[in-house]
C-alpha cells in the first residue's frame, strides 16, 4: 500500500507542460526580444480569465475545470500598454547585449567578463562609458594598464545604450524555439515567405 502512495498531486496533461504564451503590449510589439516576454501557460490562461489580456492565438491543446474547457493561449496582447522603459539597468547581461556578446578587444565569443577601460586604480569608475564586456585572455592581458600600454584597442567606443537600442540587439538572438504562431509578431532577421 506504501508503494502506491502518490506524492505527486499536481497533474499536468501530456503535452502542455512547456506551452509557453508571446506576450505582446497593447501596441502589439513583445514586451522584450531577449530574453523573449513569454509567460507560462497558467498565467496566460489566468490573465485571459481576468480580462487582462486578448488571446490572439491558441495552442490545439486545453485545459479544462469542471465548467469550463480553454485552449492554451500561445500569443497574447495585454489591453493595457505598459510604457518602456527609459533608462536601461547597468547590468553585466545588459553590457553583454550591448557589446553583442563580444570581446570588445578581440571579437572573441564565448566566456567573458568585463573590464574597465580607465582600469579602477588608475580612477577608473563602474559605469556605461567605461566597462566593456572582455575575453579572459583580454582582460588577463590588459590588467591594471591602459590601452597604450596593454597594446589593445576597443572595436567600439562604450556608451549608455537606450533601451531600443537594446531591443533591436535582442533581435539578432532568437530563443532556440519560435512556434509557428509567434512568427507574425517577431521580426526577426529571417526572409519571409511570399
Amino acid at each position: 500500500m506504501d508503494g502506491d502512495f502518490q506524492t505527486n498531486f499536481l497533474r499536468v496533461a501530456s503535452g502542455i507542460k512547456d506551452r509557453p504564451a508571446l506576450v505582446l503590449n497593447a501596441d502589439y510589439r513583445p514586451l522584450s526580444y531577449y530574453p523573449l516576454s513569454l509567460w507560462p501557460w497558467q498565467d496566460a490562461v489566468k490573465a485571459a480569465w481576468l480580462d487582462r489580456v486578448d488571446i490572439v492565438a491558441e495552442y490545439k491543446e486545453v485545459v479544462r475545470s469542471p465548467s469550463t474547457v480553454i485552449r492554451i493561449p500561445s500569443v497574447v496582447v495585454l489591453k493595457d500598454y505598459v510604457k518602456p522603459q527609459k533608462r536601461v539597468a547597468f547590468t553585466r547581461f545588459n553590457l553583454f547585449l550591448r557589446d553583442n556578446f563580444r570581446c570588445q578587444y578581440c571579437g572573441a565569443k564565448g566566456d567573458l567578463t568585463f573590464d574597465h577601460v580607465v582600469p579602477r586604480a588608475a580612477g577608473g569608475i563602474t559605469s556605461w562609458e567605461n566597462v566593456v564586456a572582455a575575453c579572459s585572455p583580454c582582460n588577463l592581458r590588459k590588467g591594471a594598464k591602459s590601452l597604450k600600454q596593454a597594446g589593445l584597442t576597443l572595436q567600439l567606443a562604450p556608451r549608455a545604450p537606450d533601451p531600443a537600442f537594446l531591443h533591436n540587439i535582442g533581435r539578432k538572438f532568437p530563443p532556440n524555439h519560435l512556434h509557428d504562431s509567434w512568427l507574425d509578431f517577431l521580426y526577426w532577421d529571417a526572409e519571409l515567405e511570399a
